[in-house]
């Protein structure tokens, strides 16, 4: 498990496009923070990361994608799959190294946006006037997230051979589980009658939970629910791959 861990952190920084995508994370984010208008922190003149932590889980939709496509996906093109069934090597150790991996390569892209914060701490009037109590809250959720978001890249990476086809299932699926549920509780026959219910089931409202600040546990297992199911799932699709 350790060199398939080792092995897809060195083939993601081997070529331009690891850092291009980290770079592009980091720089959206920062424009979103303090550039563009709607979300400026410096236009609203007020010091809170409340923006940039709504729009990360949009931007982590594609970004995770776009790191898990080739986990699997190119070793079913190349047929590297087969070689991996004859190695002493079970499908959970395969699935988790390669989850790990995706995992990291996502907390690297993210540890540089602790300077954001230390750039708001600073602005704040008086300085230091930031929840960081929400803002440790939100990390953890931002977190949970990307492990939830990195077990379904790596489903539809297992589920196929086109890196491309892969990242746009992964994309359809983080998205139906992010928003989705919220857009199905809106409809009329969910209005009063169980919205509440509906709008669980989905990431958004446990992710928003979390960001307040307070660890929930029942927030916890949902996200470990998730990642544990697609896991299972993606293990389940390597073992019928490689027979």
């Amino acid at each position: 498990m350790w060199s398939i861990f080792v092995k897809e952190i060195a083939g993601f920084f081997s070529s331009l496009i690891g850092y291009v995508v980290v770079g592009l994370f980091l720089l959206f984010l920062g424009l979103g923070l303090f550039v563009w208008p709607n979300s400026s922190i410096l236009d609203n003149n007020y010091a809170t990361l409340n923006e940039f932590f709504q729009t990360v889980p949009t931007v982590f939709a594609f970004l995770i994608p776009a790191i898990t496509m080739r986990s699997l996906a190119e070793e079913n093109q190349s047929g590297t799959i087969e070689l991996l069934a004859t190695r002493p090597i079970r499908d959970g150790e395969i699935v988790l190294g390669k989850f790990l991996a995706a995992l990291a390569l996502t907390c690297i892209a993210l540890l540089p946006t602790l300077l954001y914060y230390f750039t708001v701490y600073q602005l704040g009037d008086p300085k230091g006037n930031l929840d960081a109590g929400a803002v440790a809250g939100s990390y953890i959720g931002l977190l949970l997230l990307a492990a939830a978001f990195t077990a379904v890249g790596l489903l539809a990476s297992a589920l196929n051979n086109n890196q491309i086809v892969a990242f746009l299932m992964a994309v359809l699926l983080c998205g139906l589980l992010f928003w989705g549920f919220d857009l199905i509780s809106s409809l009329p026959v969910f209005a009063g009658r169980g919205d509440d219910v509906v709008q669980q089931i989905g990431m958004s409202a446990h992710y928003a939970s979390i960001s307040q600040g307070v660890i929930d546990s029942r927030d916890v297992v949902y996200f470990s629910s998730i990642i544990l199911l697609f896991l299972a799932f993606t293990a389940a699709a390597v073992n019928s791959r490689k027979w």
